[in-house]
């Protein structure tokens, strides 16, 4: 059977493919079917990091029809699964990337409350101190830190740059983008950028402020997208290719 039945000990099993996983690249991934009535086809998509597929189906469409897509598609599935990192969850002993080099992590009593980067052995080292369930919201918190603290300096460069006034920069987990910015000027990042190398984290800010001129990605957004950041291009092939491993890492 391609799908698999996910049991709870509270809930019955749902009728038909939702609550139920679809076996693909070695992984059970949870699918969430939502039925459009204004949808005449199916639809699938692959949620950011391989978290869920969603797919949004006709009214009355019977389930297998469900199944019967899933395999046809299933080849597609597997290639893009297969590009995804296998994401084992943060602790001791594992890797997690900052502007785009890996840290091992390394837990030690010695710190209390506190994280910080260093070198031992000449690896590159993410010290986190605290007791071992809190250790994936210390690093969460920490990349929050480090996040706000690149952004903010970069967005500011920007907007000088360009002659354009930030009202205010906030910061989200979102999955379906990377920022936005506001017609009054407040500008919205996801902190997971910080994960991503520094000429990455350059263009989301100068993406984000540039859109302080163009509410739009028109000619002369781009044409200053670039001018703030010439790495424009070679970031939007980069987060095309590498944004949904960082949307894979889980950090609760």
């Amino acid at each position: 059977m391609f799908f698999k039945k996910r049991t709870s000990p509270t809930k019955p099993d749902t009728q038909g493919p939702t609550g139920r996983t679809v076996a693909v690249a070695g992984r059970e991934v949870p699918l969430l079917v939502k039925t459009d009535k204004r949808a005449t086809r199916l639809t699938l998509r692959i949620e950011p990091g391989g978290r869920a597929l969603k797919m949004t189906i006709p009214p009355n469409l019977p389930f297998q029809e469900v199944d019967n897509f899933l395999h046809r598609n299933h080849l597609w599935l597997t290639s893009k699964f297969e590009k995804l990192p296998q994401d084992e969850g943060l602790a001791d002993g594992s890797t997690v990337t900052i502007r785009g080099e890996k840290y091992q992590i390394v837990r030690t009593g010695k710190l209390r409350g506190v994280t910080q980067t260093g070198e031992l052995g000449g690896r590159r080292v993410l010290f986190v101190g605290g007791a071992p369930e809190h250790l994936q919201r210390r690093i969460r918190d920490f990349l929050k830190k480090e996040a706000r603290a690149d952004l903010e300096r970069l967005v500011a460069l920007h907007a000088a740059a360009s002659g354009k006034r930030v009202q205010s920069i906030s910061y989200k987990d979102t999955k379906s983008r990377w920022g936005s910015c506001t017609h009054d000027g407040r500008l919205n990042f996801s902190w997971r950028i910080v994960m991503a190398p520094p000429f990455v984290i350059d263009y989301l800010a100068a993406h984000e402020v540039a859109h302080l001129s163009e509410m739009n990605h028109g000619p002369k957004f781009w044409a200053l997208c670039r001018k703030l950041c010439p790495a424009t291009d070679r970031a939007k092939a980069w987060l095309k290719q590498n944004g949904s491993a960082l949307h894979a890492v889980d950090f609760n």
